[in-house]
């Protein structure tokens, strides 16, 4: 375990949660502001991607369980991200959309900000978000995030804007 939360833990992901993240990554609803459902092969990089994450930086996307069913409802973490040409370390999540609007994500969200200043020592966090994802644009400002700049991502032959949220440590 990561770190616990009233309702939550987190915990590093492995291969036997791949049928839980397809569940997340091919939901079109879930996926609406990456403008694709993800395929099994999408699905088992990118859970590749956060157990290589793991061992190079001791942190990636983690799965959120419930607490009180041990099931997995989505994911919340730290990643390393280019940010308009900085790596920035970004806080994201992406929870099943039956566990929507229950504050999960907010409560994940605000574990990884305490985690990344008390246990990474870091100065600031960000959070990387499409400008038509509102949700999460509400859950950042929920977070004590605010907007410190825009750019442009290219991904999957569009053009997105996506705002930049951070948060200080001394905030």
């Amino acid at each position: 375990m990561i770190f616990e939360t009233d309702r939550l833990y987190l915990r590093e992901m492995e291969q036997t949660d791949f049928s839980s993240l397809c569940e997340i990554l091919q939901d079109e609803e879930v996926m609406y502001a990456y403008e694709h459902a993800f395929t099994n092969d999408e699905v088992q990089e990118w859970l590749n991607r956060q157990i290589k994450r793991y061992e190079d930086y001791g942190f990636g996307l983690w799965a959120v369980i419930l607490k009180d069913t041990n099931e997995m409802i989505g994911q919340c973490g730290l990643t390393m991200q280019d940010c308009d040409g900085n790596q920035v370390l970004e806080i994201g999540y992406l929870l099943k959309k039956k566990y929507w609007h229950n504050g999960y994500a907010i409560e994940s969200a605000i574990g990884c900000k305490n985690y990344a200043f008390a246990v990474l020592g870091t100065d600031e966090v960000y959070s990387i978000i499409r400008d038509n994802n509102i949700a999460s644009q509400n859950v950042a400002k929920r977070n004590g995030m605010h907007v410190s700049s825009q750019f442009v991502k290219h991904y999957y032959n569009i053009n997105m804007l996506h705002y930049i949220y951070s948060i200080k440590n001394s905030d």
